[in-house]
């Protein structure tokens, strides 16, 4: 069964793809349905806004990313944004752009995932757009959410002698990527031929279906713990480590024996013939959170489940190094993917 869009029209298909949306944030006080939706936040708060545009063949490629799986991810990395601002999000704006090869059943699925995201994190949509497109699929999502004045996180703040640690593990989703690209090429030359993915569950969902670290904002306030500077990884752990230091006008010390690594991430890569610090350093995609934190907190980051220290922030005249296992320092090369770059697909 598909349905065209054109019969149900630009409202149409709003109204279709938002049946039934209930509002659960305090601060959603009107949402899709008129001119605007109507936000009211407490005054003890600071408001939070990103955005993030998603475009086909650059972005994302449909021939192996699932419309639910894609619209629940562009919903998660705004999400991962907010949370990196030590925040909440609270509400979301969905706009789409749609050329005609999209059915009304496509859209669903795509709004299946967007809305899936929400109802997990809580988060109202509150309004957006639709319109055609002549070139594939667009999506971009506006996130809006809220911090408390006095712990909200910034780039800037990171100190020397303060402790650098990760969540969870990085460079999973880029050979995630990696392995879907190869099956994309082997099945373009090979008809008839299945795509084996077992014992490669975990690449692939960090691809397809990442998560916001919700989890670990929640930790380190049980914990007491502001850092002093924080940002998701969403470009490679090289790049957004620069962006802090640089921001901060600090250098910084990473070890390369405490970057923590997935197992089936350092089977990939020794399939794939890649370095796997690099893959970890520069693969980008994993919307895990980099963060600082003052050395009297070394304790309790050390206990935290699911955070790894892997160095420290040193004068700014040292740089941005890597020690690697065996104790040479390579300076740090934001090698992660450039969106404005020419000659690059992701």
């Amino acid at each position: 069964m598909r349905t065209e869009i054109a019969t149900l029209g630009e409202f149409g298909l709003i109204n279709h793809l938002t049946k039934g949306l209930q509002l659960e944030n305090e601060s959603s006080k009107y949402g899709v349905g008129d001119d605007a939706a109507v936000l009211s936040y407490p005054s003890d708060k600071v408001t939070l806004v990103t955005t993030d545009l998603l475009m086909e063949g650059v972005h994302f490629d449909l021939t192996y990313v699932p419309l639910k799986h894609l619209g629940y991810k562009s919903a998660v990395v705004n999400f991962s944004d907010i949370y990196a601002m030590n925040g909440t999000p609270r509400q979301i704006t969905v706009s789409l752009a749609v050329s005609k090869r999209f059915s009304v059943e496509d859209m669903e699925a795509l709004y299946a995932g967007i809305r899936l995201a929400c109802e997990q994190y809580h988060v109202d949509i509150v309004g957006g757009d639709t319109t055609s497109s002549l070139t594939g699929l667009a999506i971009s999502i506006t996130c809006i959410g809220e911090a408390d004045k006095n712990k909200v996180v910034y780039r800037n703040g990171a100190r020397e002698t303060d402790l650098i640690c990760v969540s969870g593990d990085l460079g999973a989703a880029y050979m995630g990527l990696q392995l879907l690209e190869r099956e994309k090429t082997v099945l373009k030359n090979s008809e008839g031929v299945q795509p084996d993915f077992s014992g490669k569950e975990y690449l692939l969902e960090r691809q397809l279906k990442p998560e916001a670290r919700k989890d670990i904002v929640e930790k380190l306030a049980a914990a007491g713990i502001v850092p002093t500077a924080m940002m998701d990884i969403s470009d490679g752990l090289s790049s957004e480590l620069k962006h802090i230091c640089t921001q901060s006008n600090v250098g910084c010390r990473i070890y390369e024996e405490h970057i923590p690594i997935d197992y089936q991430t350092a089977v990939m890569a020794e399939e794939f013939n890649m370095n796997l610090t690099t893959c970890a350093m520069n693969g980008g995609e994993d919307y895990e959170l980099l963060f600082t934190v003052p050395i009297a907190d070394h304790e309790k980051v050390s206990q935290m489940e699911g955070v790894r220290l892997i160095g420290h922030i040193t004068k700014p005249e040292l740089g941005c190094v890597l020690i690697t296992r065996d104790g040479q320092e390579f300076e740090l090369k934001a090698q992660g993917w450039n969106p404005l770059q020419e000659s690059d697909q992701k």
